[in-house]
C-alpha cells in the first residue's frame, strides 16, 4: 500500500510512543527540582482534577482521567506544580491504574515526609471501551492512603468528602 499519509507513520508512531513513555527517563528528585519549602502549615494541601493520560501495560491502549491529591504537611510543603509533574512522570510509563496511584502517593510521602498523603484517581480505560466488554460509560476509581489517612478513618473521610463524584467518561 502506497498512501502518502502512511509514508512517515512508522517514524511518527515511534516518536509518539517515546513521548508517551518519557517518564522512564525521569526521576523523582529531578522532577521535584528542589521545590520543597519549609512551612508551619499543618492543614490539608489539596490539588484536584490533575489531568493525566497513560498507557495500559496489558494492551498498550490509553487510559486517561484526573488525579486528586491531598497531604498533611509536617514542616515542609512541595511546590504545587510539582504534584502535577509527579503525576505526569509516573503516568508516562506503561501502567496499571492501581500501581500509578500508589507510586504517586509514595513519591509525595518520600519528598515531604508528611503526616499523611491521599491520592484518588478516576480514569476511563480504552481497553474496556474499545475492545472486550465495550463499556463506554465505565470509569475506574483507585485510591492510596498513607500515614494518617491510612490509620485514621476520620481524616480519611474528611479528605474523601472533598473529592468530586465520578462522572461517566462520555456524556
Amino acid at each position: 500500500m502506497h498512501r502518502e499519509g502512511l509514508l512517515d507513520t512508522p517514524m511518527r508512531a515511534a516518536k509518539a510512543f517515546g513521548d508517551l513513555t518519557a517518564g522512564y527517563h525521569q526521576d523523582l528528585h529531578t522532577v521535584a527540582n528542589g521545590a520543597i519549602f519549609a512551612s508551619d502549615n499543618p492543614d490539608l494541601v489539596l490539588v484536584q482534577n490533575i489531568e493525566f493520560y497513560s498507557l495500559c501495560e496489558h494492551h498498550i491502549l490509553p487510559f486517561f482521567g484526573v488525579a486528586h491529591i491531598g497531604y498533611l504537611p509536617d514542616g515542609k510543603v512541595l511546590g504545587l506544580s510539582k504534584l502535577a509533574r509527579i503525576v505526569d512522570m509516573y503516568a508516562k510509563r506503561l501502567q496499571i491504574q492501581e500501581n500509578l496511584t500508589k507510586q504517586i502517593a509514595q513519591a509525595i510521602h518520600e519528598l515531604t515526609d508528611c503526616r499523611g498523603v491521599a491520592v484518588v484517581m478516576d480514569a476511563s480505560h480504552m481497553c474496556m471501551m474499545m475492545r472486550g466488554v465495550g463499556k463506554q460509560q465505565s470509569t475506574t476509581r483507585t485510591t492510596c492512603m498513607l500515614g494518617v489517612y491510612e490509620t485514621d478513618s476520620q481524616s480519611r473521610m474528611e479528605f474523601l468528602s472533598t473529592i468530586p463524584k465520578r462522572v461517566p467518561a462520555f456524556g
